[in-house]
Protein backbone atom coordinates (compact mmCIF):
# COMPACT_ATOMS: atom_id res chain seq x y z
CA UNK A 1 0.00 0.00 0.00
CA UNK A 2 2.63 2.41 0.40
CA UNK A 3 4.76 2.18 -2.82
CA UNK A 4 1.10 2.43 -4.29
CA UNK A 5 0.86 5.61 -2.80
CA UNK A 6 4.34 6.64 -3.35
CA UNK A 7 3.40 6.08 -7.01
CA UNK A 8 0.40 8.04 -6.52
CA UNK A 9 1.66 10.92 -5.23
CA UNK A 10 4.51 11.33 -7.85
CA UNK A 11 1.86 11.30 -10.40
CA UNK A 12 -0.11 13.66 -9.03
CA UNK A 13 2.99 16.07 -8.44
CA UNK A 14 3.95 15.77 -12.55
CA UNK A 15 0.70 16.30 -13.34
CA UNK A 16 0.26 19.52 -11.38
CA UNK A 17 3.19 21.19 -12.39
CA UNK A 18 1.65 20.75 -16.70
CA UNK A 19 -0.44 23.79 -16.29
CA UNK A 20 2.16 25.86 -14.69
CA UNK A 21 4.74 25.03 -17.51
CA UNK A 22 2.04 25.53 -20.31
CA UNK A 23 1.11 28.64 -18.75
CA UNK A 24 -2.61 27.73 -18.61
CA UNK A 25 -3.70 30.42 -16.50
CA UNK A 26 -1.52 33.21 -16.95
CA UNK A 27 -1.68 37.01 -16.97
CA UNK A 28 -3.77 38.92 -19.26
CA UNK A 29 -1.59 40.44 -21.87
CA UNK A 30 0.82 43.17 -20.42
CA UNK A 31 0.23 47.04 -21.61
CA UNK A 32 2.92 48.54 -19.46
CA UNK A 33 6.94 49.77 -20.55
CA UNK A 34 8.12 47.83 -17.27
CA UNK A 35 5.60 44.22 -17.49
CA UNK A 36 7.85 42.20 -19.49
CA UNK A 37 10.45 42.63 -16.57
CA UNK A 38 7.65 41.57 -13.98
CA UNK A 39 6.77 38.72 -16.25
CA UNK A 40 10.35 37.20 -16.55
CA UNK A 41 10.47 37.54 -12.65
CA UNK A 42 7.33 35.98 -11.70
CA UNK A 43 8.29 33.10 -14.85
CA UNK A 44 11.56 32.55 -12.88
CA UNK A 45 10.04 32.57 -9.56
CA UNK A 46 7.20 30.00 -10.85
CA UNK A 47 10.29 27.60 -12.33
CA UNK A 48 12.35 27.82 -8.69
CA UNK A 49 9.41 27.63 -7.07
CA UNK A 50 7.90 24.24 -9.09
CA UNK A 51 11.01 22.73 -9.24
CA UNK A 52 11.32 23.18 -5.14
CA UNK A 53 7.84 21.50 -5.39
CA UNK A 54 8.12 18.53 -7.33
CA UNK A 55 11.73 17.65 -5.87
CA UNK A 56 10.04 17.77 -2.38
CA UNK A 57 7.32 15.70 -3.50
CA UNK A 58 9.90 13.44 -5.20
CA UNK A 59 11.70 13.08 -2.19
CA UNK A 60 8.32 12.24 0.12
CA UNK A 61 7.86 9.87 -2.10
CA UNK A 62 11.28 7.88 -1.96
CA UNK A 63 10.98 8.09 0.97
CA UNK A 64 7.51 6.51 1.30
CA UNK A 65 8.27 3.93 -1.24
CA UNK A 66 11.79 3.33 0.27
CA UNK A 67 10.45 3.16 4.35
CA UNK A 68 6.50 2.00 4.31
CA UNK A 69 7.64 -1.86 4.13
CA UNK A 70 10.07 -1.64 6.75
CA UNK A 71 10.62 -5.43 8.18
CA UNK A 72 11.08 -3.31 11.70
CA UNK A 73 7.46 -2.04 12.82
CA UNK A 74 9.54 -0.39 15.64
CA UNK A 75 9.42 3.67 15.74
CA UNK A 76 12.45 5.32 13.21
CA UNK A 77 14.44 7.23 16.16
CA UNK A 78 17.03 9.09 13.86
CA UNK A 79 16.13 10.69 10.68
CA UNK A 80 18.37 9.16 7.59
CA UNK A 81 22.18 11.24 7.96
CA UNK A 82 20.57 12.92 10.79
CA UNK A 83 18.60 15.80 11.53
CA UNK A 84 21.41 18.44 11.75
CA UNK A 85 22.45 17.37 8.47
CA UNK A 86 18.76 17.98 7.21
CA UNK A 87 18.44 21.79 8.86
CA UNK A 88 21.86 22.80 7.45
CA UNK A 89 20.40 21.76 4.16
CA UNK A 90 17.57 23.32 4.31
CA UNK A 91 18.26 26.46 5.56
CA UNK A 92 21.40 26.34 2.44
CA UNK A 93 18.48 25.55 -0.04
CA UNK A 94 15.83 28.30 1.32
CA UNK A 95 18.70 30.63 1.89
CA UNK A 96 19.68 30.34 -1.65
CA UNK A 97 16.93 30.63 -3.36
CA UNK A 98 15.54 33.92 -1.19
CA UNK A 99 18.68 35.25 -2.33
CA UNK A 100 18.42 33.84 -6.02
CA UNK A 101 14.85 35.56 -6.03
CA UNK A 102 15.95 38.58 -5.04
CA UNK A 103 18.66 39.57 -6.83
CA UNK A 104 16.82 38.42 -10.12
CA UNK A 105 13.86 40.87 -9.28
CA UNK A 106 15.49 43.79 -7.92
CA UNK A 107 15.99 44.88 -11.30
CA UNK A 108 12.15 44.58 -11.99
CA UNK A 109 11.06 46.06 -8.94
CA UNK A 110 13.11 48.89 -8.41
CA UNK A 111 12.00 50.14 -11.69
CA UNK A 112 8.93 50.67 -9.76
CA UNK A 113 9.17 51.43 -6.71
CA UNK A 114 13.20 52.63 -6.25
CA UNK A 115 12.61 54.73 -8.92
CA UNK A 116 11.49 58.60 -9.14
CA UNK A 117 9.26 59.66 -11.65
CA UNK A 118 10.32 61.55 -14.33
CA UNK A 119 9.57 65.61 -13.92
CA UNK A 120 7.34 65.75 -16.71
CA UNK A 121 4.74 62.42 -15.21
CA UNK A 122 1.50 63.27 -15.15
CA UNK A 123 0.19 63.43 -11.49
CA UNK A 124 -2.71 62.18 -10.79
CA UNK A 125 -4.54 61.90 -7.08
CA UNK A 126 -6.33 58.60 -6.51
CA UNK A 127 -8.90 58.23 -3.54
CA UNK A 128 -10.17 54.95 -2.22
CA UNK A 129 -12.69 55.04 0.27
CA UNK A 130 -15.88 51.75 0.97
CA UNK A 131 -16.74 51.13 -1.76
CA UNK A 132 -15.46 53.29 -4.52
CA UNK A 133 -12.54 55.11 -6.10
CA UNK A 134 -11.94 57.99 -7.13
CA UNK A 135 -9.46 60.29 -8.84
CA UNK A 136 -8.36 63.87 -9.35
CA UNK A 137 -6.39 65.93 -11.72
CA UNK A 138 -5.09 69.51 -11.31
CA UNK A 139 -6.23 72.31 -13.40
CA UNK A 140 -4.82 74.38 -15.56
CA UNK A 141 -2.74 75.93 -12.66
CA UNK A 142 -0.84 72.42 -11.94
CA UNK A 143 -1.88 72.67 -8.76
CA UNK A 144 -3.91 70.28 -6.19
CA UNK A 145 -6.16 72.03 -3.92
CA UNK A 146 -5.71 71.02 -0.26
CA UNK A 147 -7.67 68.34 1.06
CA UNK A 148 -9.88 69.08 4.28
CA UNK A 149 -11.61 65.59 5.70
CA UNK A 150 -14.33 67.86 7.37
CA UNK A 151 -15.48 68.90 4.29
CA UNK A 152 -16.18 65.84 2.16
CA UNK A 153 -19.40 65.24 1.27
CA UNK A 154 -20.10 62.63 -0.89
CA UNK A 155 -23.92 63.68 -1.27
CA UNK A 156 -22.99 66.95 -2.68
CA UNK A 157 -20.14 65.18 -4.92
CA UNK A 158 -17.12 66.59 -2.19
CA UNK A 159 -15.28 63.52 -2.45
CA UNK A 160 -11.92 64.69 -1.68
CA UNK A 161 -13.15 67.41 0.88
CA UNK A 162 -12.28 70.33 -1.27
CA UNK A 163 -12.72 74.07 -0.15
CA UNK A 164 -13.24 76.13 -3.61
CA UNK A 165 -14.68 79.34 -1.90
CA UNK A 166 -11.47 80.18 -0.05
CA UNK A 167 -8.84 78.31 -2.10
CA UNK A 168 -8.01 79.00 -5.95
CA UNK A 169 -5.93 75.81 -6.17
CA UNK A 170 -8.83 73.96 -5.49
CA UNK A 171 -11.15 75.33 -8.30
CA UNK A 172 -9.84 74.21 -11.18
CA UNK A 173 -8.90 70.59 -9.81
CA UNK A 174 -10.67 68.05 -11.77
CA UNK A 175 -12.57 64.81 -9.95
CA UNK A 176 -13.47 61.70 -11.97
CA UNK A 177 -14.91 58.60 -10.96
CA UNK A 178 -12.50 56.71 -13.58
CA UNK A 179 -8.93 56.89 -13.94
CA UNK A 180 -8.21 58.32 -17.57
CA UNK A 181 -4.25 58.64 -18.75
CA UNK A 182 -2.60 59.19 -22.20
CA UNK A 183 -0.94 56.23 -23.54
CA UNK A 184 2.65 56.27 -23.37
CA UNK A 185 3.10 58.81 -21.20
CA UNK A 186 4.43 58.81 -17.83
CA UNK A 187 1.58 58.34 -14.55
CA UNK A 188 2.19 59.41 -11.48
CA UNK A 189 -0.32 57.81 -9.03
CA UNK A 190 -0.57 59.64 -5.43
CA UNK A 191 -2.79 57.37 -3.26
CA UNK A 192 -4.31 57.59 -0.15
CA UNK A 193 -6.95 55.79 1.94
CA UNK A 194 -10.26 57.87 2.95
CA UNK A 195 -11.13 55.28 5.73
CA UNK A 196 -9.68 51.07 5.68
CA UNK A 197 -7.08 49.45 3.74
CA UNK A 198 -8.02 48.99 0.27
CA UNK A 199 -5.71 47.99 -3.03
CA UNK A 200 -5.03 49.35 -6.39
CA UNK A 201 -4.81 46.56 -8.67
CA UNK A 202 -4.89 46.16 -12.52
CA UNK A 203 -3.63 42.97 -13.89
CA UNK A 204 -3.16 44.42 -17.34
CA UNK A 205 -0.59 47.42 -15.92
CA UNK A 206 1.44 44.05 -13.68
CA UNK A 207 0.56 47.38 -10.67
CA UNK A 208 -0.73 46.33 -7.51
CA UNK A 209 -0.39 49.07 -4.73
CA UNK A 210 -2.11 48.80 -1.42
CA UNK A 211 -3.78 52.37 -0.10
CA UNK A 212 -2.75 52.35 3.46
CA UNK A 213 -4.88 54.41 5.96
CA UNK A 214 -2.85 57.48 7.42
CA UNK A 215 0.24 56.74 4.87
CA UNK A 216 0.25 59.06 1.48
CA UNK A 217 1.76 56.59 -1.26
CA UNK A 218 2.63 56.76 -4.64
CA UNK A 219 3.34 54.65 -7.88
CA UNK A 220 4.34 55.50 -11.03
CA UNK A 221 4.03 53.75 -14.68
CA UNK A 222 3.23 53.99 -18.38
CA UNK A 223 0.63 52.45 -20.09
CA UNK A 224 1.23 51.94 -23.92
CA UNK A 225 -1.66 50.44 -25.44
CA UNK A 226 -4.94 52.40 -25.41
CA UNK A 227 -8.15 50.52 -24.29
CA UNK A 228 -10.12 50.31 -21.16
CA UNK A 229 -8.86 48.22 -18.33
CA UNK A 230 -10.54 47.27 -15.16
CA UNK A 231 -9.29 48.85 -11.75
CA UNK A 232 -10.20 46.76 -8.66
CA UNK A 233 -9.75 46.19 -4.35
CA UNK A 234 -7.89 43.17 -3.74
CA UNK A 235 -7.52 43.93 0.09
CA UNK A 236 -11.24 42.98 2.40
CA UNK A 237 -12.41 46.02 3.07
CA UNK A 238 -15.82 45.38 3.97
CA UNK A 239 -19.63 43.99 2.44
CA UNK A 240 -19.51 45.70 -0.41
CA UNK A 241 -15.60 44.45 -1.36
CA UNK A 242 -16.64 42.36 -3.85
CA UNK A 243 -18.22 45.25 -6.19
CA UNK A 244 -15.10 47.83 -5.15
CA UNK A 245 -14.13 48.70 -8.79
CA UNK A 246 -13.12 51.72 -11.19
CA UNK A 247 -11.76 51.30 -15.18
CA UNK A 248 -8.37 52.78 -16.27
CA UNK A 249 -9.35 54.33 -19.56
CA UNK A 250 -5.96 54.13 -21.71
CA UNK A 251 -6.35 57.28 -24.53
CA UNK A 252 -3.89 58.98 -27.42
CA UNK A 253 -3.20 61.79 -25.82
CA UNK A 254 -5.53 63.87 -28.20
CA UNK A 255 -8.36 62.26 -27.00
CA UNK A 256 -7.31 62.82 -23.50
CA UNK A 257 -6.87 66.27 -24.16
CA UNK A 258 -10.21 66.03 -25.24
CA UNK A 259 -11.94 63.75 -22.42
CA UNK A 260 -10.13 66.56 -19.65
CA UNK A 261 -11.57 69.97 -21.43
CA UNK A 262 -14.93 68.03 -20.82
CA UNK A 263 -14.43 67.33 -17.36
CA UNK A 264 -13.59 70.51 -16.61
CA UNK A 265 -16.33 71.94 -17.57
CA UNK A 266 -18.67 69.78 -15.87
CA UNK A 267 -17.03 70.72 -12.29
Amino acid sequence: MGKFFAVVLTIIALVSAVPIVMHTWWMPPDISTHGHAIDEQLTDTMAEAGFSFLAAQLLLALFVWKFSERKDSGPIKSLPGGAKGLVIAALILVGTEMLALGVLGQKAWASVYFTPASPNALQVQAQAGQFAFYFRYPGADGKFGALHPDKIDEGNQNYFGLDPANEVEARDDIVSGELAIPANREVLLLIHAKDVGHSFYVPELRIQQDFVPGLDLSVHFTATKVGRYEIVCTQLCGLGHYNMKAYLNVMSQEDFDKWLKQKASEQ
